[in-house]
Formats: structure tokens, C-alpha cells, sequence
């Protein structure tokens, strides 16, 4: 994940194509917008992970099997000292409308996205 490509703005507009996502591979919704301003509050991106921590392979488990903890496909990480979220547009397989949410999250908050590169595919 130490790999990132910055995308072009004339790519970026597809991104917000949800139907582009599977095809452009994991992506990272970075915590300053497009326009460079940092994005508030400052625990933003475990909000987002923490509200789509139920949407995982199998689907949510209840009672005392459940999970504590974010989903494989909606995780917060930080690259160059910036809280950002991996998505792996696989959460679309669970829920659709939880891929919506992601990208629409980031769309509204103009906040910039990014294709994350595999650091062992070069991809």
C-alpha cells in the first residue's frame, strides 16, 4: 500500500462511476479534499469503517459471535502521515448500496481518491 498513483482529474471523474470501481481495483478515499483542505473531524475515517464494519464475507454475525472489529473491505489506514480508507470494491458482492455509501461519502466531501497499487504486483 506504500504504492499509490495519483489519478488525473480527467480519470478521477470516473471513479465516481460505481460501476468503474471492480475494474480500477482497491482504491483509498484520502482525508484532505481535492482542493488540498484537511478534512474534519479528525477521526473521520473510523467513523466511516466503524459504520461499515457489518458488511463482510458471510454477512454480520449477531449475539456473542459477533465481530468487533472493521470490515476486511472498508479500513482505515494511514499513508504519509494522512488518515485515509482502504475500499476494496469487493463490498459490492455483499451489499451495493454499501458501495453507494462509500463512494458517495467521498464525493460529497470532494475529498481526493486514489487508486491503491499492490506493492507486490506493481499494479
Amino acid at each position: 500500500m506504500s504504492n499509490l498513483l495519483d489519478l488525473p482529474v480527467s480519470v478521477v471523474a470516473e471513479i465516481w462511476k460505481v460501476s468503474d470501481l471492480p475494474r480500477l481495483g482497491e482504491f483509498l478515499i484520502h482525508g484532505v479534499t481535492r482542493h488540498g483542505k484537511l478534512f474534519r473531524p479528525s477521526d473521520w475515517s473510523e467513523r466511516l469503517c466503524g459504520v461499515m464494519a457489518c458488511f463482510r464475507p458471510g454477512g454480520a454475525a449477531a449475539g456473542r459471535d459477533a465481530l468487533i472489529g472493521y470490515s476486511p473491505f472498508v479500513q482505515p489506514v494511514t499513508f504519509d502521515g494522512l488518515k485515509c480508507v482502504l475500499v476494496d470494491p469487493a463490498l459490492r458482492e455483499v451489499e451495493v448500496m454499501a458501495l453507494d455509501f462509500v463512494v458517495n461519502f467521498a464525493r460529497d466531501n470532494t475529498l481526493k481518491v486514489t487508486v491503491a497499487q499492490s506493492p507486490w504486483t506493481g499494479n
